[in-house]
């Protein structure tokens, strides 16, 4: 459980997760978090719909029954017209009374409850608006996983909505509800392992990149932050944290996963921001680029790619603009620098980047070292950060940092080697607010820092070879403290003191004992001798 939260925000947060133990018997992390961020999700929409409708009703109240009468009555009423089409303009979706998740909650209640009322909730939702088409395709009510027959499955969802309608999601601000969905999302991760690599940023890393990116446009109104290969959109969000104008910034993401990109879209509205804001899309980065149409270019980039993912590099792509000026294409079982020259294409003049990649597009050679040179010598790479291992759920190699900048100028790199600084978690490596402070430090004042930081000069690089290796600019080699001749000498007459009173203590018990037979006897005394010194 995260710290320093208040009690109300820690409740909701433990009873998020304890609705969960209804499916955790079922099936892995992976694919329950589906199901149990799908309907809280629905529950969202649902009672932020009720609570609207009181209030347009001039019957305000904090009670979702209450809410639910007041919105039947109406809806069977004369005010119907109207209430449905305030509702419409307000949310761009609509729920009918007998389809909200207070009325399906009385349902279960009642016995009365069957999974098709459910799955047609989620269809008029989707229905209703581009906003939330296809949302809750992966939300599949009639899994064998939820159990073996309908009235099993019926039972299990029913479990789950019982225990979330304790839950008053509505009623949080958003910011504590998307935080409180971030921490899920962030749970859902660490018990699936290696397959959260494709949805998650853990939040230590976000922070980091985020405020590198915002770093003197905090109070810049209408800044613009994209993400590539956005996942959950974890990353794209902490720009709200850091953003003293966070209800202007506008967040463009893409995403190959269809289900990741539809968590991405929960979590953007669950976390309030506004639906002109979000620009997100579901397609392959690399195979087609987006976005095509203004804006194109960003104040931030942010990017946590798939580490060395394998893609096509035909031959094509050396016209595209993203990649044709460098002359080579990423190779096709490493795309890590087609993933950075995406990034770095739909970066803004006077923006910065910052991109997660492994150390090997630090050192690699052949067309990647030809990159590498290349944006080396326009000055395109401002700071490199080595990270701990294991600090990510999907891999526990050593990662970097890589931040860059347009029209830099100065050609000099920054190198900060923060490998070392870490707490030790159960399961992964952590990067705390103190550890993270201190790169942020390192990477503000830009200056040599003993065995953390490094400003190396274009001419320094030059003579590496345009290699990158962090160890080659960061001296973390301490010597061991010079002991004199003297002190060894004296420690060497304590420790023979020493082994002369124990030697002494070990023959005093040894005389004291008797062989059990004559031989033995013979064998102890001839053993006593030879540690005397005698024959």
């Amino acid at each position: 459980m995260p710290e320093n939260i208040g009690n109300k925000t820690q409740s909701l947060y433990q009873a998020l997760w304890n609705s969960a133990d209804i499916l955790r018997s079922k099936m892995d992390a992976n694919e329950y978090k589906s199901y149990l961020l799908g309907l809280v999700f629905y529950k969202y929409l649902s009672d932020k719909m009720l609570y609207y409708a009181a209030g347009e009703l001039e019957k305000a109240t904090d009670n979702l029954d209450q809410a639910q009468k007041l919105y039947e009555d109406a809806y069977n009423g004369e005010e119907h017209d109207d209430l449905v089409d305030n509702i419409k303009d307000e949310f761009s979706y609509f729920i009918e009374p007998k389809l909200t998740f207070t009325k399906l909650v009385e349902a279960v209640n009642s016995g009365t409850f069957q999974l098709e009322y459910l799955a047609q909730a989620f269809k008029d939702i989707e229905v209703s608006s581009e906003i939330y088409e296809n949302m809750f395709e992966d939300v599949d009510l009639y899994s064998k996983k939820l159990g073996a027959t309908p009235q099993k499955q019926n039972q299990t969802i029913s479990d789950v909505m019982k225990e979330l309608s304790k839950l008053d999601i509505a009623g949080h601000a958003g910011e504590m509800l998307g935080d409180a969905y971030e921490y899920l999302i962030g749970q859902f991760a660490s018990d699936s392992g290696k397959k959260a690599g494709e949805f998650y940023t853990p939040q230590p890393v976000a922070k980091l990149m985020t405020q590198i990116v915002i770093h003197g446009k905090e109070d810049k109104k209408g800044f613009t932050v994209y993400d590539a290969t956005m996942g959950s959109g974890s990353l794209l969000l902490n720009a709200k944290k850091y953003s003293n104008e966070s209800k202007t910034v506008s967040y463009y993401g893409q995403e190959l996963n269809t289900s990741t990109y539809n968590l991405a879209r929960m979590n953007m509205i669950l976390h309030g921001v506004s639906i002109e804001n979000q620009h997100l899309h579901n397609a392959d980065t690399l195979d087609q680029d987006w976005p095509t149409e203004e804006p194109t270019n960003f104040d931030a980039v942010l990017m946590n790619p798939p580490y060395s993912a394998n893609w096509s590099a035909e031959k094509g792509f050396l016209q595209d603009p993203r990649f044709s000026s460098f002359g080579v294409l990423a190779p096709k079982s490493k795309a890590d620098f087609a993933f950075l020259l995406h990034g770095y294409y739909h970066l803004k003049d006077t923006g910065t980047m910052a991109i997660v990649l492994p150390h090997g597009v630090l050192f690699r050679g052949n067309a990647e070292g030809r990159i590498r040179q290349s944006l080396l010598d326009m000055g395109a790479i401002d700071t490199v950060i080595g990270l701990p291992a294991n600090i990510f759920f999907n891999t526990s190699i050593p990662t970097t940092v890589i931040v860059l900048r347009k029209n830099r100028m100065d050609k000099d790199v920054l190198f900060i080697d923060a490998s070392q600084n870490f707490e030790k978690g159960k399961n992964q490596n952590i990067l705390t607010d103190e550890h993270i402070r201190k790169i942020l430090d390192a990477f503000a004042k830009r200056e040599n820092m003993a065995r953390f930081a490094h400003v190396a000069s274009f001419e320094e690089i030059v003579e590496n070879d345009y290699n990158l290796n962090i160890p080659r600019y960061v001296d973390t080699f301490e010597e061991e403290e010079t002991i004199s001749l003297e002190e060894i000498a004296k420690d060497m007459a304590e420790n023979e003191d020493e082994m002369s009173k124990v030697k002494e203590e070990f023959l005093g018990m040894l005389e004291e004992l008797t062989g059990t037979t004559e031989d033995a006897d013979e064998e102890l005394k001839g053993f006593i001798r030879m540690l005397k010194g005698g024959v």
